[in-house]
């Protein structure tokens, strides 16, 4: 267990998401489908979309922010908490950047 008052590596990313910013496929990124489904395809690689991360990857057009699209999403899932659900969502924005799928402009 974490000493009180330190942040997990994990957390620093989280963290490090500004919800002002407007989230946006990377170069070379991009929606597509294969087999009738959604997938987002990545120099050398895909990522299969469905149910809440292809609700979060087609909100990623680099018009709406970060805040935006959580509260679209606590809409959408609102028998879910709503913290919960924002935290999940950051997290994903997280991953996705991590693997260098999403960008941030201010």
């Amino acid at each position: 267990m974490a000493a009180a008052g330190r942040v997990s590596a994990a957390e620093r990313i989280v963290m490090a998401i500004d919800t002002n910013s407007k989230p946006q496929l990377a170069p070379g990124c991009r929606l597509g489908e294969n087999n009738n489904q959604r997938v987002l395809l990545m120099p050398e690689r895909a990522l299969r979309l469905n149910g809440p991360s292809l609700e979060i990857v087609s909100r990623c057009d680099g018009k709406r922010t970060v805040a935006q699209i959580v509260a679209d999403l606590q809409k959408l899932y609102s028998k879910a908490e709503p913290h919960k659900v924002e935290s999940d969502i950051i997290g994903y924005l997280a991953l996705l950047q991590k693997e260098r799928a999403l960008d941030f402009k201010a």
